[in-house]
């Protein structure tokens, strides 16, 4: 059984949950204030401010919406966090300085890149154990994302100019890929058939066929682009340039960019919403959120938020 530890929360109001109030919602994880900010979709209005670890970054959501994982940096583990009131259920050591934290489409493993150990972790979430500690070839991994079917993990490291892919089952590194200075974000298909991850300091998006693993096309997209996120019909492809405060929008039957979007200061990750209709931007420098339109292509909202937001999860 998990050991429970309760964090405060300060919520709309003292006797209401959000589990009570329209679902689902984004949280937003905020490293320089150390919490995770809760917005309600439906309104766009932030609901609940939990205190979370001291340095949270990496952020993901059970598909049941009932937990939050959340990798923080100044304790080197994951948090466990109940979703609807802040408060912690358990944590998970992980290592010096974990970064991006993403579930398995299945929920059942939580994958956590830890930078300065480059390792990747591999936590089962029923038990809350690390089960597989995957040393990678690239140094200071920072995204670790698995396939849609939970066969591959893709994981980008900041110092190398390779993506690692691993082999789940076996638990090992099966091919890097050069991808160009800095890889950064990382975003699969729907159907599992292409990847498209993002190279910072080359200003590229790399597309590749999941069947080889290897580059397909390299798209020119914006200054340091960095998040990627993919549009839940694969029609659509989102990256964040934070080099311009800008998202591009790439249309996957072409691999053309098609808007330009401006959101903020140092755009970084993103999550879209379930229909695929609203899209959120972690905005580090504007500690803001800027919710994109995906049908017109523009900025509708920017809602503020803590301190140098990092990541968005929305399931």
């Amino acid at each position: 059984m998990l050991a429970r530890f309760m964090i405060w929360a300060t919520v709309i109001s003292a006797t209401t949950t959000l589990s009570a109030l329209a679902a689902p919602f984004a949280y937003v994880s905020n490293e320089g204030s150390a919490s995770v900010t809760v917005i309600d979709i439906a309104t766009d209005k932030v609901t609940a401010t939990f205190n979370v670890g001291g340095k949270p970054r990496g952020i993901a959501l059970s598909p049941d919406r009932k937990r939050l994982y959340v990798s923080d940096q100044t304790s080197n583990a994951a948090l466990i966090i109940d979703a609807s009131n802040g408060a912690l259920l358990g944590r998970t050591a992980l290592g010096n300085s974990p970064e991006g934290i993403y579930l398995s489409t299945d929920g059942r493993l939580l994958s956590a890149a830890v930078e300065e150990d480059d390792q990747v972790m591999l936590v089962d979430t029923a038990t809350t154990k690390v089960v597989q500690r995957l040393k990678m070839r690239g140094k200071n991994p920072e995204h670790a994302v698995f396939s849609p079917d939970g066969r591959w993990l893709y994981v980008s490291s900041e110092e190398a100019d390779s993506v690692d892919i691993v082999d789940v089952a076996r638990g090992e590194v099966i091919k890097s890929v050069k991808v160009g200075d800095r890889p950064r974000g990382i975003g699969f298909l729907p159907d599992g058939t292409r990847a498209y991850v993002a190279a910072e300091n080359a200003d590229t998006i790399n597309v590749f066929d999941v069947a080889t693993h290897e580059v397909i096309a390299r798209i020119k997209a914006g200054s340091r682009s960095n998040g990627v996120t993919v549009r839940p019909d694969g029609k659509r492809v989102y990256v964040s340039s934070g080099g311009d405060g800008t998202v591009q929008v790439i249309d996957t039957s072409t691999n053309a960019i098609i808007a330009t979007i401006p959101v903020g200061k140092r755009p970084w990750n993103m999550a879209i919403t379930p229909e695929g209709t609203k899209l959120y931007v972690a905005c580090g420098r504007s500690n803001a959120i800027a919710v994109i339109d995906t049908a017109a292509n523009a900025k509708i909202a920017e809602i503020a938020v803590g301190q140098l937001p990092w990541g968005v999860a929305i399931r």
